[in-house]
Parts: structure tokens; sequence; C-alpha cells
């Protein structure tokens, strides 16, 4: 899903102190086809002090937060070229019951796009952007709107290549 370059992503229960219904996510390491950046490419947590909480509403909408700070490692299987990016975020996803998605985001987080929808958006398949960003999702996942106000701050593949 945009804004979380993930992997398998587990919740576990929060440290003291963040606060009722907090859980730390977890997160370990993938490898993404060549078809994103025309190379495989590792992608390692480094710092993981991320956040999640979900909450359910009567009319059986979901809203998940995500907050708190991750640094990813990126790695070019093909030259062994690496480079670590901050994406300390806050994102707001709510899944509406009809099981569309709307993702409102601040900060740094990591957006995944197929080649496709890196061209419609004219934005990088893997990048690190900053600023505003909110992306709707049909049912199916679909990415029916997306937008950032902002800049791309890393532009992976571009870097690794």
């Amino acid at each position: 899903m945009l804004g979380m370059l993930g992997g398998v992503l587990m919740a576990s229960p929060a440290l003291a102190g963040r606060g009722p219904k907090w859980e730390i996510v977890e997160s370990g390491p993938f490898t993404l086809p060549a078809k994103f950046c025309g190379f495989k490419m590792r992608v390692t947590p480094a710092v993981d002090k991320e956040f999640i909480k979900v909450l359910k509403t009567a009319d059986g909408s979901r809203t998940t937060l995500i907050t708190g700070s991750r640094k990813t490692t990126f790695t070019n299987l093909s030259t062994g070229k690496a480079i670590t990016a901050n994406m300390t975020t806050a994102l707001r996803m709510t899944t509406h019951a009809d099981g569309s998605v709307t993702v409102k985001g601040t900060g740094h987080p990591a957006m995944l796009l197929s080649p496709a929808d890196a061209k419609r958006f004219g934005l990088p398949t893997v990048s690190v952007p900053t600023g505003k960003l909110t992306a709707s999702f049909a049912a199916d996942g679909t990415i029916t709107s997306l937008s950032l106000r902002g800049h791309v701050l890393v532009d992976v593949c571009a870097a690794l290549s």
C-alpha cells in the first residue's frame, strides 16, 4: 500500500508511555522485483520505531494511525550500492465501509508505485517524498487519486542506479 514499504508488518504491544491501544509496527527485510527500478532491490529496516493504532467507527469504517520514526536501507542487489533514508512520518489511513481507502500523510513516508501509476502521476516508482500526501484507492486497490504538496526528497531508483 502507498506510504508504507514494510514487507511483513506485524504489531506488538506498545512500549510503556506511548498510550493505550498503540502497538509497535515491526517489519522485516524484503526484496523488490526488478520491474520497479530495473534491478532487484533489498529493503531493510535500519531503525524501526513506528507505532500503529486502529480505530473503528459505528458506520463500519476503520481508521489506522501510524506515527514514529523509521530509517530504511535500500540496496541495489546488482551493484551492492546502498542508501539509508529517513522515513519519519504520520499517516492516517481510513478504510471505508465500501472497502475504498483514503490515505493522508505528512513527513517522509515511503512511496511504492507500480511503473504504470508512477508514469500516470509523474512520480518515481520508489521514493521518499516530503510534504503532504493524499491518495485514494478503490476497493480493489486501484489508485483513484494521488496528490503530493511537497516534493520527492529521495528518488530511490535514481540514487541506486
